[in-house]
């Protein structure tokens, strides 16, 4: 099993990177936080059209949401 890499080391070592390196792994980065919230977002709608579809939930105005969340 490979070590676990703290944050700390992992810093160190982008700064050993070129600038060139650093901006590339940025991008890469950027990209794949994008597809992570985008997978999330899915998961999520998901699970309220099955919660939805089972009678869970019911549809409502925004006035009743505000009342919901807003004592």
């Amino acid at each position: 099993m490979p070590k676990a890499l703290f944050f700390g080391e992992v810093v160190e070592g982008i700064e050993a990177l070129s600038l060139e390196d650093q901006e590339i792994l940025r991008d890469i980065l950027r990209r794949r936080i994008v597809e992570r919230r985008r997978e999330e977002l899915v998961q999520d709608v998901q699970q309220v059209q099955q919660e939805f579809q089972a009678g869970q939930c019911r549809p409502a105005t925004p006035e009743e949401l505000m009342k919901e969340i807003v004592p």
